[in-house]
């Protein structure tokens, strides 16, 4: 494995690039297209800036494939609003491995997620081949949403959103995140502080004196 520690930049067309995860949350994803298009609407020519301060991370796998290991959400959006290329900054190469070593590294290093939206662990073979064939998972909305009004603090372990969407998932009955989100996203603010998430990445419940 090469580790590449300078920022090494690299115009990639969005439909050539390889999720290592199963779902996102569809929500969080409109919501991004919508603030991308408020962003160049404001800027104009200038909204490459914005995709220049928001890299993609990404491991060179087989055959010279990029394979997207943060930003899922970003990039989807971006698709779905017409953007052809994003700028990616490769974290490692494996680019030498065959199809099998390179998955096993990739889990071992915490660089994929292959679970789905139940929240079962799939075969690395049930990831989607393209940024566009990402699924929904309601309880990655719901996890995202709960973030952004201050149910956790950001965290920089790996798919930490994805832990507090399974801790989601055993508490919040899908009928209900269906029927209302926001009171479903109450209801989560109460058990994400309660010290049965204490566990949980970001957590910032009350500690008792």
């Amino acid at each position: 494995m090469v580790t590449l520690r300078e920022p090494i930049l690299k115009p990639v067309p969005i439909e050539e690039l390889r999720p290592t995860q199963i779902t996102v949350g569809m929500r969080e994803v409109r919501a991004k297209r919508k603030a991308w298009r408020a962003k160049a609407e404001a800027a104009g020519d200038k909204a490459g800036e914005f995709l220049g301060n928001h890299m993609i991370p990404a491991i060179r796998g087989p055959r010279g494939r990029y394979y997207v290991i943060d930003h899922h959400h970003l990039s989807l959006a971006l698709h779905e609003e017409g953007v052809k290329d994003v700028l990616v900054t490769t974290v490692a190469d494996l680019s030498r491995l065959d199809r099998e070593s390179f998955w096993f590294v990739m889990d071992c290093h915490d660089w994929m997620h292959p679970f789905d939206a139940e929240g079962k662990r799939r075969s690395y073979e049930d990831i989607p081949k393209s940024i566009e064939d990402l699924i929904d998972d309601p309880y990655r909305s719901l996890a995202g949403e709960l973030r952004h009004v201050g149910g956790y603090a950001k965290d920089t372990t790996p798919f930490s959103e994805f832990l507090w969407a399974d801790f989601l998932r055993r508490r919040v009955k899908r009928k209900e995140l269906d029927r209302d989100f926001e009171a479903a996203l109450a209801k989560a603010l109460e058990f994400a502080k309660g010290r049965d998430a204490d566990y949980l990445p970001g957590w910032c419940g009350p500690v008792a004196e």
